[in-house]
């Protein structure tokens, strides 16, 4: 199992989702729940296509820190 960093930004009228780990790989959702079950079904969908195609998958090496200015 897998834990990615996923970033989530409000776009407008919806919301926006991706991992820095796995370029490419994004999802959108008409709320933040929506976006959320979206990148995980997309996150799932990615590295199973990467596992047919016996190539390898992105090692999570993201990590976030909030810095106070």
């Amino acid at each position: 199992m897998y834990k990615y960093l996923v970033i989530f930004e409000k776009a407008g009228n919806n919301y926006s989702a991706y991992s820095p780990d796995i370029p490419g790989c994004i999802a959108t959702g008409k709320t933040r729940d929506e976006v959320e079950k979206n990148i995980k079904e997309a996150i799932n969908f990615h590295i199973e296509g990467l596992d047919e195609d016996g190539l390898p998958i992105p090692e999570p090496t993201s990590s976030i820190e909030y810095i106070e200015v």
